[in-house]
């Protein structure tokens, strides 16, 4: 028998092709090495379809009763590692439906009735990433609790605020840790608005047309948890802006994660001594026995060239696609899953990682001290109590920072004689602004670093 016998055809294509795929045109085509992933999807958008289809009397309720049940066993030999996925058959669609056909005969092929693989696998792909959606918002929740935890617990502790990485002023370790709950909350809220932008059913769309079989979108749109059916057939088997909305998100949230990893990192190292981690997210050199490196915060500050650079392949592939479906599509997948992946790993390291990180109050509150991180606090006095412009105020600052620097002391540590030199209104009182711990707690506008607005912040975003 040769290869262009009707026995040796493709099966997938009947009677269109004779000649077998060639070998290098088959592992270009094949997908069900990745695309296996959205077996579980798969089988409930046939479920719901088969459903739909015996509900308008396309299908028979024998058809309906062994396709279930079929799909039901299908599934449980995916769960179990029994099932036999075929290269030959090129994606998770053709292997489920090949495999049901194996077990329930005619029935099986009834199913694709009004379907295509191209709304098929549109649907399959938009249930996966709204599932991916729904466990990045639950990671990003547990991530923030851990936050809270740790900006309550240091709600008055002082620490330096930095700009330019240099110190800038004193802030508290509380306010510090809710700068990055309220980038994770946003975070969290774009995965929840993309959400409820892809929840769409395309099921239903066929090929790109739509069916002239009189089927019930809305039920199937219903059956599958989605607030409605897509709006027009050609756009829902061609749009993948969904899942680029996924790794936008995903892409901002990976830069965020990466920006508190390489504080992580900093904080870790001898020079700053800010924190402490566990052995739990650390790990030791081979040839230096001192080492304590905070190896699950420089993975994760990592993870952001893989996350980020999936979306530029997704945009890459998309970018100049006529409508509707075209074969490239097919590189969606791999991007976005190897994406989420890398997302769901890097939030929960740096979820442990921040309920693991002991801060080190002491130095924290030195360093705050260093830098006459208090200037600010000293030119606001001047323009509070002698009403100085406050040009002139900093200029004044300026040059009593000079002389503080000259000397080798902090701007403290002056003498009211020496300010006085530079500014003869200047009284004593001056010295109570001059302590970090007064800078703190002076910072009292909406927003500030002061105790008490961020124990108040922390109980507006617990909603109590």
């Amino acid at each position: 028998m040769t290869d262009k016998t009707p026995a040796a055809s493709n099966s997938m294509w009947g009677g269109r092709f004779a000649d077998r795929p060639d070998a290098i045109m088959e592992e270009i085509n094949a997908s069900i090495g990745f695309d296996r992933r959205l077996a579980g999807q798969d089988i409930r958008g046939s479920q719901a379809h088969a459903a739909m289809l015996a509900s308008v009397g396309i299908i028979s309720a024998d058809d309906l009763t062994a396709i279930s049940q079929g799909l039901e066993e299908i599934g449980g030999e995916i769960e179990r590692g029994e099932f036999v996925f075929r290269r030959d058959l090129e994606d998770i669609h053709m292997n489920i439906e090949s495999r049901l056909r194996e077990k329930i005969g005619d029935a099986a092929g009834r199913l694709h009735t009004a379907r295509s693989r191209n709304d098929q696998v549109a649907l399959d792909f938009r249930l996966w990433v709204k599932e991916q959606c729904a466990e990045a918002e639950a990671a990003l929740s547990r991530l923030i609790e851990a936050l809270l935890v740790q900006a309550e617990a240091g709600a008055e502790t002082v620490m330096p605020g930095f700009t330019h990485l240099q110190v800038a002023q004193p802030v508290t370790w509380g306010h510090h840790m809710m700068a990055y709950v309220e980038m994770f909350a946003r975070d969290r809220a774009r995965f929840a608005d993309a959400r409820v932008r892809m929840d769409e059913c395309p099921l239903g769309a066929a090929a790109l047309a739509g069916t002239g079989f009189p089927i019930d979108r809305v039920q199937t749109a219903d059956a599958l948890g989605f607030a409605r059916p897509t709006a027009n057939s050609i756009d829902s088997v061609s749009a993948r802006d969904f899942a680029l909305e996924f790794l936008s998100a995903a892409s901002i949230c990976a830069t965020h994660l990466s920006r508190l990893s390489e504080e992580i990192v900093i904080w870790a190292s001898a020079q700053f001594n800010f924190i402490t981690l566990s052995d739990k997210f650390t790990t030791g050199s081979s040839i230096m026995p001192q080492k304590k490196n905070p190896d699950a915060a420089e993975l994760t500050r990592a993870k952001v060239g893989r996350i980020v650079g999936s979306l530029v392949t997704l945009m890459t592939v998309m970018k100049g696609l006529p409508l509707a479906y075209s074969k490239d599509m097919q590189e969606d997948k791999e991007p976005v899953f190897d994406a989420a992946d890398a997302l769901a790993l890097a939030l929960a390291a740096m979820t442990g990682m921040v309920a693991d990180m002991q801060p080190n109050a002491p130095r924290l509150r030195e360093a705050a001290a260093q830098g006459f991180s208090t200037a600010t606090d000293l030119a606001d006095w001047l323009v509070r109590e002698l009403g100085m412009p406050f040009r002139d105020a900093h200029h004044v600052t300026g040059s009593l920072v000079k002389m503080a620097e000259d000397a080798g002391c902090d701007l403290a540590d002056l003498s009211l004689a020496d300010m006085q030199g530079v500014e003869a209104r200047i009284t004593d009182a001056v010295f109570d602004v001059l302590t970090v711990e007064a800078s703190v707690r002076s910072r009292i506008s909406y927003g500030g670093t002061s105790p008490e607005r961020v124990v108040e912040a922390i109980a507006a975003r617990r909603g109590i």
